[in-house]
């Protein structure tokens, strides 16, 4: 479907559902019954997102909606969550950059290397004006409105070599490494931005590889690194943090407009919360899973993060991935953190 006509449709829809969702909330509030919050997500209950939001946010709004969560896309498939809320089927939904990015490019920009640069960057550039043409877009066009940013966390580089036969200090040192990363074009372009040699694998051929020396190393989240047992066939962790990755907690807003004000800031409230306890347990488990790490008998050191953010932002700047991000844009993120 052209893009142009997936919008015009998308906006068509949720212009008119929001006039029947007004009405269908100011209905079930005369008849004193509670509104439907229905969420689908791909991720398992017992990812850090939906304990969140099962423990925050549905005892929040408990009082005047029933929240009904759905995980491992049972209700809907994974990528299709936007498509239903802009058509009534579906109130919330925890969407990420890149599924926003196929209707709204500019939102490629939150999907590049070394935009952000911790949780903490991640809810500043989030709650900054600079946000608001973004969220404003993704109202008026799709019909879904962004309540807050929930932290997913940091891809790190892992390496066969031991620190004593590479230290990662700046790009340069990555120079002739085999890195594997998935093998879409974004994905092999941010690999090479780091000064490796990227290499598309299979997930599930990762860890042979590694053992065998097929690849020299893998960029991946701690938990990934640990629940794949990928400890047990490299020797060295280095903390690039080149991608913070995020999840936007959605609402329709349709539904929101139905809400009055106190529904609304209590919904506002519970996603906040939301995601600040999930944020919190996650940071928490990357620090203790270094802990753990360094008991394996790896070294985990940070390299020079200002020289790596620099080359990988430099790349991004002059090649076509930066075409659709706004003016100026990124140098206000960058001056949001440190």
């Amino acid at each position: 479907m052209p893009m142009t006509f997936a919008r015009r449709t998308l906006l068509a829809s949720a212009a008119a559902l929001a006039v029947s969702t007004i009405a269908g909330t100011a209905f079930a509030e005369a008849h004193g019954d509670k509104i439907q919050l229905r969420l689908s997500s791909p991720a398992s209950e017992t990812d850090q997102r939906a304990v969140a939001l099962i423990e925050k946010f549905g005892p929040a709004v408990a009082d005047f909606a029933s929240f009904e969560p759905h995980w491992n896309a049972s209700l809907f498939a994974q990528g299709t969550e936007l498509e239903a809320i802009a058509s009534g089927d579906l109130e919330m939904s925890i969407t990420s950059a890149q599924e926003l990015a196929t209707f709204f490019p500019e939102f490629s920009i939150f999907t590049a290397g070394y935009v952000h640069q911790d949780a903490a960057h991640q809810v500043a550039v989030f709650n900054d004006p600079l946000m608001d043409p973004f969220k404003a877009k993704a109202e008026e066009e799709l019909g879904v409105k962004l309540l807050s940013v929930m932290y997913l966390g940091r891809r790190q580089v892992n390496l066969r070599q031991s620190k004593d036969e590479l230290t990662v200090t700046t790009p340069a040192d990555l120079a002739g490494v085999n890195l594997r990363m998935p093998g879409t074009d974004a994905w092999q372009f941010l690999g090479s931005a780091l000064g490796a040699a990227p290499t598309p694998l299979a997930f599930t051929e990762v860890y042979t590889a590694l053992q065998t020396g097929a690849v020299d190393g893998q960029d991946n989240p701690l938990p990934t690194v640990v629940d794949a047992k990928f400890y047990e066939v490299t020797k060295q962790i280095v903390l690039t943090s080149h991608l913070v990755d995020l999840n936007y907690l959605a609402i329709s807003k349709a539904v929101w407009d139905g809400l009055d004000a106190d529904q609304q800031a209590a919904v506002q409230a519970a996603a906040d919360a939301a995601a600040e306890f999930g944020r919190d347990n996650q940071l928490q488990k990357e620090a203790d899973l270094v802990a753990f790490l360094e008991e394996q008998g790896l070294a985990v050191y940070e390299p020079d993060v200002a020289a790596f953010r620099e080359a990988v932002q430099s790349a991004y700047l002059s090649s076509d991935f930066a075409a659709s991000w706004p003016e100026g844009v990124l140098e206000q993120i960058n001056a949001l953190g440190n």
